[in-house]
């Protein structure tokens, strides 16, 4: 029952089989046993976690539970939980306690969950690996030797370990869908502006969005619900009427246009990823779709403009930490600028230094026109294509990264060949548009491939629609990894006499 998903736990402590303490005990314990090999957790606040079960079995009682009360969740350590250490993954915050909660934070707490820990990620949610970690890497519950995908891979893994039944990542060019993919599960970004950035400690303030991690399409509707919300403190934050993210679930997909991007199924593409999102299509056709051809000519722009944009972005937030108000600082320097320098080499890893210095590059004086500037004049071409694309089918399909998880290390040297894992989703927050990560299948190593279902802007209950559909008739989504203290001992072998 522990390994149940989010509506599944729902209805067994609606039904009395179990309470939310004996869940988050046993959720707790199977944390204690499993993650110390995958590293998903920095934090794990068992007092607080208990403590909010306790809360909700009262609630429970009392006639007051919500869909979610009584539900253990992790958050990504990127996201303000008041009273919790939020480290970004980096040593310049790792001593760092948030004062208060980030809005979809709160919105879940609101809603019932139990917060058992913080994930871990990406240094500043910086990599598609989960590597550049100050805490070390992630590592793949299907593999222990290969990534679980980045930034979000702590939260992926979390889920796809069954250590908790939902997550929250965020996603600045493919942070949820790509360690989704990687994983085997659910990972959804909203249109930006559905759920508010406050709280998010930002990378990309025009690019960064939260979203949920789950192992069914209906579980992220639920988590959607509780994260989606007008908030006033976020200027970017978008005020619409609420949305029932579950309310098309069960709607047949008897006359929905996908559109197939040349784009997206060219060379690059692991034969095996190939194969897994032909059979999707497939199968998308017999519950009743159309395929429809359709061009973005501009997409194999969006990584050299994803890598414009957002590194000018960070070198922008990311000045904020110079070792004066908060974060790290430098035990010995010389005078107020080398105490800046010191603290800010020792706090940052390699690749927000990298990052840092791309961005600040940028926006120098000479190269702003030539760089910046000419990347958002891009940003929207890549925009108007989706826009057109939208006008002759309802969704947009295809492979969420051109391969399945690679092993550890295996890019670390090769930062552009790390960025190319980008290739399929940074087009969707340079549009702000909604899309997900569905699993669809495996390779012949044992290792999931992610389908990516990308929407007009606010289409995520369509979104939601497509998936669950698909998910109702395959099994993808049910496969779990064997971890290690769970494999079967090995059958007795013969000995020759």
């Amino acid at each position: 029952m522990l390994t149940g998903t989010l509506a599944e736990l729902a209805a067994a402590l609606q039904a009395g089989r179990i309470s939310s303490v004996e869940l988050t005990q046993g959720l707790l314990a199977r944390i204690a046993a499993h993650n110390p090999a995958l590293n998903a957790f920095v934090t794990v606040d068992e007092e607080g976690a208990l403590a909010a079960a306790r809360a909700a079995d009262a609630a429970r009682a009392a006639g007051t539970a919500g869909p979610l009360t009584g539900l253990p969740i992790a958050h990504k350590d990127v996201l303000m939980t008041a009273g919790l250490t939020t480290s970004c993954g980096s040593r310049m915050l790792a001593r760092f306690t948030a004062p208060y909660d980030a809005h979809v934070v709160a919105g879940l707490k609101d809603a019932g969950t139990v917060l058992v820990g913080k994930t871990n990620m990406d240094e500043f949610a910086m990599g598609s690996s989960n590597e550049t970690s100050f805490f070390g890497p992630v590592r793949n519950p299907w593999q222990h030797d290969h990534v679980p995908g980045g930034s979000s891979g702590g939260s992926a893994a979390a889920v796809a370990a069954r250590l908790v039944p939902g997550a929250t990542g965020t996603d600045t060019g493919g942070s949820i869908r790509q360690p989704a993919s990687f994983t085997g599960i659910c990972g959804l970004k909203p249109t930006y502006g559905v759920c508010s950035r406050y709280g998010l400690v930002a990378f990309a303030s025009s690019l960064d969005q939260a979203g949920p991690f789950a192992r069914t399409a209906e579980d992220c509707a639920l988590l959607l619900n509780a994260m989606a919300g007008h908030d006033p403190r976020d200027s970017t934050s978008l005020e619409r009427p609420a949305e029932d993210y579950t309310r098309d679930l069960a709607r047949p997909l008897a006359g929905l246009r996908v559109g197939l991007p040349a784009e997206y199924f060219g060379a690059g593409v692991d034969a095996e990823v190939a194969a897994a999102i032909e059979a999707a299509i497939a199968e998308l056709r017999r519950l009743g779709a159309t395929a429809v051809d359709v061009r973005l000519p501009n997409a194999r722009l969006a990584v050299p403009v994803y890598y414009v944009l957002a590194p000018a972005e960070a070198s922008s937030n990311l000045s904020r930490f110079d070792g004066v108000r908060y974060g790290h600082r430098a035990e010995k320097y010389s005078d107020l600028l080398d105490m800046y320098k010191k603290s800010r080499a020792e706090g940052f890893g390699d690749e927000v230094k990298r990052r840092i210095l791309v961005g600040t590059y940028v926006l120098s004086h000479g190269y702003y026109d030539a760089y910046y500037l000419k990347a958002q004049q891009v940003r929207h071409l890549i925009a108007d294509d989706f826009r057109r694309a939208y006008a002759s089918c309802d969704v947009i399909l295809g492979p969420t990264a051109p391969t399945a998880a690679f092993r550890l290390g295996a890019k670390s040297d090769d930062p552009v060949e790390m960025y190319l894992n980008d290739i399929f989703t940074v087009a969707a927050n340079l549009a702000g548009a909604p899309a997900m990560s569905i699993p669809c299948g495996f390779t012949r190593a044992g290792l999931p491939i992610g389908l990516q279902l990308q929407g007009d802007y606010f289409s995520e209950a369509r979104l939601l629609n497509v998936a669950h559909q698909f998910q109702q008739a395959t099994d993808w989504h049910r496969r779990a990894p064997t971890l290690a203290s769970e494999a079967s001992p090995p059958a007795p072998q013969e000995v020759a006499p």
